[in-house]
């Protein structure tokens, strides 16, 4: 576990803590890899819920156009800093990038909880607490679901997002690593978006054009698992191929009751948001908090979609 105190004591400020958190109005910045997706979106919904059940603090939400805009959000963190905000939750576009600006804030006295993806080996000394998807697990989880649907054998395609995002890394490298371990299937290769739904089309229809043999295709994140379904949908290939998303948006929800997608895996961006805010308070009071915190993946299929665990996840 960790206290907030182990990141004031280094620089002196411990008189923060004994500040109440309803004697003035303290700033929770949210900060979060682009503000242009839903699965962003949501987690802002969530950040929103979060701190309305807090006294005393407010909450701020930013991020860049694009996830590949990562000195744009170096930017937003380091003028989060600049202007004091009680405490950060951060979505790291990249794991090294952002170090600096988030040491800067462990020196600073601030907070910080890290969401979804993870940020490198070492730096967790200058956040408190990472809340997220197992990416690996999920990952795993994806394999296991093509497998079960394609067979041990067969050709599948992987349509990943940012490479060297800590969450691609866990999620792909999970999915990849146990079809290698449990199936003779191959994986023909693998390509990025960059997180941009056309790019994510043009691929998937320049694969399907390349392999028409192709059993399976697995899309890791949200524009690019619904620019891969459009893609199958634009080359007459729903149905002819196992087809599998991340994220839970309304284009991915209808790809699944459509038949264009077999599953979907659902994380629970909400609660990221509502938890991460939720985190920041504790630590703010002097509370000690979980170092990790799983929020969570929900496997969605045309026969549980309308359940009500799938429905707490879909946006």
């Amino acid at each position: 576990m960790k206290s907030v105190f182990r990141c004031l004591a280094l620089v002196g400020a411990v008189a923060v803590t004994a500040i109440p958190a309803t004697a003035i109005a303290q700033e929770i910045a949210v900060i979060v890899k682009t503000t242009s997706s839903n699965f962003w979106q949501n987690v802002n919904r969530g950040a929103q819920a979060g701190v309305e059940t807090l006294d005393g603090y407010t909450m701020s939400f930013d991020g860049p156009a694009s996830e590949s805009d990562i000195a744009a959000q170096v930017n937003m963190v380091d003028n989060a800093i600049n202007r004091g905000v009680a405490g950060l939750v951060l979505a790291p576009s990249d794991p090294e990038a952002l170090v600096p600006s988030v040491q800067r804030a462990y020196e600073s006295g601030i907070p910080v909880v890290i969401i979804d993806s993870a940020l490198a080996q070492g730096a967790e000394d200058y956040y408190q607490a990472f809340l997220s998807t197992d990416n690996n697990a999920a990952g795993q989880l994806m394999a296991q679901t093509m497998i079960n649907a394609v067979g041990p054998e067969g050709q599948i395609a992987i349509m990943s997002y940012v490479p060297g995002v800590g969450s691609e890394i866990g999620r792909v490298g999970g999915f990849t690593d146990y079809i290698e371990a449990n199936s003779n299937i191959e994986i023909v290769n693998t390509l990025y978006s960059q997180s941009q739904m056309a790019t994510a089309l043009n691929q998937t229809t320049d694969t399907l054009s390349a392999y028409p043999e192709l059993d399976g295709i697995f899309g890791a994140n949200e524009p690019t698992a619904v620019g891969m379904g459009r893609a199958i949908v634009q080359a007459g290939r729903e149905g002819s191929l196992v087809a599998l998303g991340f994220d839970g948006n309304e284009d991915l929800q209808q790809f699944v009751r459509d038949g264009v997608l077999e599953a979907i895996a659902v994380q629970g961006s909400f609660q990221m948001g509502e938890m991460g805010v939720q985190t920041i308070a504790k630590l703010l009071a002097g509370e000690e908090v979980e170092e990790f915190i799983n929020t969570g993946v929900v496997l969605v299929t045309k026969n549980n979609i309308d359940s009500e665990q799938a429905q707490n996840v879909l946006y």
